[in-house]
């Protein structure tokens, strides 16, 4: 017997049959990187490996005392946010993680596989912009996402660059902002990191075709992973990005829908299942 050595992650998010998004999807993440997931739910996802049908938000009040009694028993390396349902959940995950500034922060709070994004609710999507990526080491945003967000500060009607839509969120306090999925060289892919001062790293990729479920999440999870052992986001990134795209090469497609990544697929390479 011997006290837990693995780092401890706490993650919010949603509960997904399939396994490919939110805590399930964290909890493989976390566990192929060493790290032991400790997850409170948001959200009942009714879904399939093809879609989303539906969001059920779990009642703030039970996420809330739930995310206080784990993190007043067991000391967190790093804190992950997914999707969230109301700006009710916003606002106490925000408070709850407010008591923990010197833990790494990851913000990935919207999920593409919902038809709307995750963003139809306007007041929470201005909620995690005030409130909840002042406060991120890393927010991780999709173009179009950044651009969906940018709008709840945006006069109607302006245009605005990437660079200065990032610069208005860590101008608010985010020391990272990685946005993903912009056009890299050729017909690659990139994922890019900012900070204050602007671009800090860009990292291309090679498009797989997919159709995939659960990329961003894995992203993402392997990014709290890597920062809960000591890395800073520009190494972290590097080396998620890797375990990613690798997860997506060896995806494997369980029912009639999407792929789902292979978050074990280090650990079956070793084992020769290929």
């Amino acid at each position: 017997m011997q006290n837990q050595s693995s780092p401890l992650i706490l993650t919010f998010g949603v509960l997904d049959p399939v396994g490919a998004l939110g805590v399930q999807a964290d909890l493989a993440t976390f566990a192929a990187h060493g790290c032991h997931a400790l997850s409170v739910p948001t959200a009942l996802l009714v879904a399939d490996s093809a879609r989303v049908e539906e969001m059920h938000e779990l009642d703030t009040g039970w996420m809330a005392d739930q995310a206080r009694v784990v993190l007043e028993d067991m000391p967190v390396a790093a804190v992950k946010i997914g999707a969230i349902a109301s700006i009710e959940q916003a606002a106490a995950i925000a408070e709850i993680v407010s008591d923990y500034a010197d833990v790494p922060l990851i913000v990935d709070p919207f999920l593409s596989s919902l038809p709307d994004a995750g963003m139809s609710d306007e007041d929470t999507v201005a909620a995690i912009r005030q409130i909840l990526a002042p406060q991120a080491t890393v927010l991780m945003l999709s173009q179009s996402e950044l651009g969906r967000m940018a709008e709840s500060w945006r006069e109607p009607g302006t245009d605005s660059t990437l660079e200065a839509e990032v610069a208005e969120l860590t101008g608010r306090g985010c020391q990272y902002v990685l946005v993903t999925c912009t056009q890299g060289s050729g017909h690659n892919r990139a994922n890019s990191l900012f900070d204050r001062d602007g671009m800090v790293t860009t990292i291309d990729w090679q498009h797989l075709p997919g159709p995939f479920v659960g990329a961003g999440t894995t992203l993402s999870g392997a990014l709290a992973a890597l920062m809960a052992q000591g890395l800073d986001a520009p190494e972290a990134l590097a080396a998620a990005q890797e375990y990613t795209y690798g997860a997506l090469r060896h995806a494997r497609r369980f029912g009639m829908g999407k792929f789902v990544p292979n978050r074990f697929h280090r650990t079956q390479f070793v084992l020769g299942r290929q």
